[in-house]
C-alpha cells in the first residue's frame, strides 16, 4: 500500500489537529500538494486537510483540544487551525452546487468522493490518512502522478466551466509535474480549445498569478508552446511571440528560473496591466524590455541598474540573437555593478553651476564609462 513518508506528516502541529478531530470521531485527511509533492519528492509548503466535520465543529474541536481556531474562510467551509506555532487549513467536504466559471456555490457533503469530485486534476485528488496511508477515491489519480499525466478529473470541459482559470492551471502544472516527452493530455487540450472565451471573464490577478507560476517552472517551453498552439497565449498576452523563450531557458543553464525574465522573452503589450504585475515586478521588466531594445554594453547597464538586470539583458540578447553570451560579458558585468563613480558635484562647483553642472557630470561620467571604469578622478578633472 502506497504513503507518504515526509516529516512534516508526524510534525507534532499535523498530528495534534488530526487527533483533534479524529478523537471526535470525524474523517480527516492531509489532501491536495503535499500529499502530490511528497509522492513526487518535491518541496512542500502547505498543508491542507479535508474532514467531514462541519466548519462550526471544526471551532470546537480545536478550542476545546487547546488549539487555536481562525475563521479565515469559514463560508467556504476553511478554518485555519494553529498548533505549535504552524497554521493547518482544514475544508469540510464539499461539492459544487452552482458555478459561473470564476466562483462557485458549494454545500458542505459527508461523503470523500464529493470533495475529490471538486477538485481539477486526478494527481490533486489524492488524500492521506494522518498514518500516511493514502486513499484515491476515484481510481486512477496515482496512476496518473506516476506517469506524469495532468488529467482533468471526469469531463475536461466541463472541469474548466466551472473555473475558467483551470486552463491556465493545466498548463502551469504540465510545465512542473508532466512528463515533457509524453506532451499534454488531448482530451485537456481539447477543453481548452472548446472554453476559449471563457479567459475573458478572468481577472487580471488571477491571470498573472498563474503566468507567474508557470514560468518559474524549471522548463515552461513546452507548456507555452502548447499556449501558443490552442491561442490561449494570444489572449493572454497579446502580440507576444514565444520562439525565443527555448533559447533562453537553454542559455540559462544553471541559474534559477525568473519568470519576469521569461515575460521579457515573450514580449507582448500592455503586460504588465494584463497580468497586475507588482510595481517591483513591472519596474524590473521595463528596465529589463529598454535594456534589449538599446545597444548599451552590458558593462553600463551593471553599473547603472545592477548585475541581475545587465545579466538578464545579456542573456535576452543572446537569445534573440540564437547564440551564446560575449566571451567575457559576465566578467564585464561583475565590473560595472562594482564601479563608482569618481567625481561628485562639489569637485566641480567652483567652475559650473545649475544645467551646466549636470551637463558636465554626465559628460565625465560618459568618459570615464567609455574608458572602462578606468579613468580615475584626477585624469577627469583635468
Amino acid at each position: 500500500m502506497t504513503r507518504v513518508t515526509g516529516d512534516w506528516i508526524n510534525s507534532p502541529a499535523a498530528q495534534a489537529v488530526c487527533r483533534a478531530i479524529a478523537q471526535a470521531g470525524h474523517q480527516v485527511f492531509f489532501v491536495g500538494g503535499c500529499v502530490r509533492n511528497d509522492l513526487l519528492g518535491a518541496p512542500i509548503s502547505d498543508l491542507d486537510l479535508s474532514t467531514d466535520a462541519r466548519p462550526d465543529q471544526v471551532m470546537q474541536i480545536a478550542e476545546g483540544a487547546g488549539l487555536r481556531a481562525v475563521p479565515t474562510g469559514i463560508e467556504h467551509g476553511t478554518v485555519t487551525v494553529v498548533a505549535d506555532g504552524e497554521g493547518l487549513e482544514v475544508t469540510t467536504y464539499r461539492k459544487d452546487v452552482e458555478t459561473d466559471g470564476r466562483r462557485a456555490v458549494v454545500a458542505f457533503s459527508d461523503n470523500l468522493e464529493d470533495d475529490a469530485h471538486r477538485r481539477d486534476f486526478t494527481m490533486n485528488a489524492l488524500y492521506a490518512a494522518p498514518d500516511g496511508h493514502i486513499v484515491d477515491p476515484l481510481g486512477g489519480g496515482l496512476d496518473d502522478l506516476n506517469a506524469r499525466r495532468v488529467r482533468f478529473i471526469d469531463d475536461a470541459g466541463d472541469r474548466i466551466r466551472e473555473d475558467y482559470l483551470r486552463t491556465l492551471r493545466l498548463f502551469r502544472f504540465h510545465a512542473w509535474y508532466g512528463d515533457p516527452e509524453k506532451g499534454i493530455d488531448e482530451d485537456g487540450l481539447a477543453g481548452v480549445a472548446a472554453n476559449l472565451a471563457g479567459l475573458e471573464s478572468l481577472s487580471h490577478e488571477r491571470v498573472g498569478t498563474e503566468m507567474v507560476k508557470l514560468l518559474a517552472a524549471p522548463n515552461p517551453a513546452a507548456s507555452i508552446a502548447a499556449m501558443v498552439h490552442t491561442g490561449v497565449l494570444g489572449l493572454v498576452l497579446p502580440a507576444s511571440d514565444a520562439t525565443n523563450l527555448p533559447i533562453l531557458i537553454h542559455l540559462e543553464e544553471d541559474r534559477t528560473p525568473d519568470p519576469i525574465r521569461r515575460l521579457a522573452a515573450l514580449g507582448g503589450v500592455d503586460v504588465a496591466e494584463r497580468l497586475r504585475l507588482s510595481k517591483r515586478d513591472q519596474k524590473r521588466l521595463d528596465v529589463i524590455r529598454r535594456g534589449m531594445a538599446s545597444v548599451t554594453p552590458a558593462a553600463e547597464l551593471a553599473y547603472r541598474h545592477g548585475a541581475d538586470v545587465a545579466t538578464d539583458v545579456a542573456l535576452l540578447r543572446a537569445a534573440q540573437m540564437g547564440v551564446s553570451p560575449e566571451t567575457g560579458a559576465w566578467v564585464e558585468i561583475e565590473k560595472g555593478a562594482k564601479a563608482t563613480f569618481p567625481v561628485r558635484a562639489a569637485d566641480l562647483s567652483s567652475k559650473f553651476t545649475g544645467p551646466a553642472l549636470g551637463a558636465e557630470l554626465r559628460r565625465l561620467e560618459t568618459l570615464w564609462i567609455a574608458s572602462g571604469f578606468e579613468l580615475k578622478r584626477e585624469d577627469l578633472l583635468t
